[in-house]
């Protein structure tokens, strides 16, 4: 027996598809397909949120250095304002970092919630429904694997 895929709540082998403790062997299995639901604003809201952040240093910065130029004030104070605003938009390296990071994994995990389908004894059953579209896609493709291996043995 070959394990496609393995984890908390799904395991896919060769044989069977285990989903939350209920098992679906592949013998029983007659078609695999996926829906895809409607976008999550609160996750495109959140990337949205993230590019704010992101921008906000640099622009605290520029407006500095533009009212630092723009002041006619002595040297010394238009070149604290403008020290002062690089300091800002430099503050923005390390943070940049983080929110990237977090950007990334938001798009790792997709923005709609994917389901897995099979029609198990001719009635078609929901699998797995999650919004993570990374964990979805190896799922997914351990299961199509599973069913070709079956299907392959099967008629030999």
């Amino acid at each position: 027996m070959t394990t496609y895929y393995d984890d908390r709540t799904v395991q896919v082998t060769t044989t069977a598809i285990r989903v939350h403790g209920r098992t679906f062997p592949l013998a029983e299995i007659t078609a695999v397909w996926h829906r895809r639901d409607s976008r999550s604003w609160r996750v495109l809201a959140g990337r949205g949120a993230i590019g704010a952040a992101l921008a906000a240093p640099v622009v605290a910065a520029l407006l500095g250095i533009a009212l630092g130029l723009w002041l006619d004030a002595s040297l010394t104070v238009t070149v604290a304002i403008v020290g002062a605003a690089i300091l800002v938009g430099l503050g923005v390296g390390p943070l940049a970092d983080v929110l990237f990071e977090h950007l990334d994994r938001s798009y790792a995990r997709g923005s709609r919630p994917r389901e897995l389908w099979v029609r198990w004894r001719g009635t078609p059953v929901r699998l797995l429904r999650t919004g993570d579209a990374l964990r979805f896609g190896q799922i997914y493709r351990a299961v199509q694997r599973a069913v070709e291996h079956t299907a392959t043995t099967r008629y030999r």
